[in-house]
């Protein structure tokens, strides 16, 4: 089964075409994830937060990610992160246009 994560933390920028192209090489490591299917990265500028919604394949791999994550972003002082771990319904989700290859 699915399991979609989101993922929230305070940012101070960059923001847009400057966070894409400073984030770039650690987006790229991302699709080597065990069980990794996608990413939407979020960010609210007003709020000052940053983060992401994430697909994998499996809980176990979700967890495993989520803290390997967790460890890297306190290497750049960020410490408070909210997670959210979520069961897909997959046939609602892709009736409703969901792209869940791999699944």
């Amino acid at each position: 089964m699915a399991v979609l994560v989101q993922m929230n933390f305070a940012h101070h920028g960059p923001w847009g075409s400057e966070m894409s192209d400073g984030f770039r090489e650690l987006a790229s490591t991302i699709n080597d994830e065990p069980g990794f299917l996608w990413k939407v990265w979020i960010e609210d500028q007003p709020g000052e937060l940053s983060g992401g919604i994430y697909v994998f394949d499996s809980r176990q791999h979700a967890e495993a990610y989520v803290a390997m994550h967790r460890e890297r972003m306190a290497g750049f002082g960020v410490t408070a992160i909210e997670v959210h771990f979520f069961d897909v319904n997959e046939p609602l989700s892709i009736l409703n246009r969901a792209t869940l290859a791999g699944c």
